[in-house]
């Protein structure tokens, strides 16, 4: 069973940083492309950040660009989302995504994934 679990999330005052992780079990993450997505309530899903089966990086969400880092220790059959900078807009439950095939072409608009995460939940307030 391909799962994928986040921790990471929690409570951090604006300017803070926060590293979420996405660990894979079941499968081997070195085969996968994965992105990071957040949902806020009552917003629509919006793509953080992928990272490719080669370690290439897609950004996502402008407003993140310059402040979260996508990246994977295959090894730890881990992902990572290092966040800086923290801002309230940012708070969100955050997710995970398994693409088979290691791209991320079209990734923030699939509606489908061979995994998902529950999700982690960050908050950003003072």
């Amino acid at each position: 069973q391909l799962q994928l679990v986040e921790s990471g999330g929690g409570l951090v005052q604006p300017g803070g940083s926060l590293r979420l992780s996405c660990a894979a079990s079941g499968f081997t993450l070195a085969y996968y492309a994965i992105g990071w997505f957040r949902q806020a309530p009552g917003k629509e899903r919006e793509g953080v950040s992928c990272i490719s089966s080669s370690g290439e990086v897609t950004n996502g969400a402008d407003s993140v660009k310059a402040r979260f880092t996508i990246s994977r220790d295959n090894a730890k059959n881990t992902v990572y989302l290092q966040m800086n900078s923290l801002k309230p807009e940012d708070t969100a439950v955050y997710y995970c995504a398994a693409m088979y095939r290691g791209s991320c072409i079209g990734w923030r608009s699939r509606s489908s994934f061979d995994s998902r995460g529950q999700g982690t939940q960050v908050t950003v307030s003072s």
